[in-house]
């Protein structure tokens, strides 16, 4: 049974693991990452909302039928 040639082995590794650092740093550049929104100015927004300035009633959840 013929040997095992592994002389080349440790060239091959040795040059691999840059390649893939530099791949997944380049993979990891084009990605797009979660931006916070930009803080709204509060002067800035439009009031012209109908149902801000008008009072409305919250009624609570009905309870049980009372009983006398």
């Amino acid at each position: 049974m013929p040997q095992l040639d592994t002389s080349t082995w440790s060239t091959t590794i040795m040059t691999m693991l840059p390649t893939l650092y530099l791949i997944m740093q380049l993979k990891l550049l084009n990605m797009n990452h979660y931006q916070p929104p930009l803080a709204k100015n509060p002067n800035l927004q439009a009031h012209n909302i109908r149902w801000r300035p008008k009072w409305t009633k919250t009624y609570l959840p009905h309870s049980q039928p009372q009983q006398f």
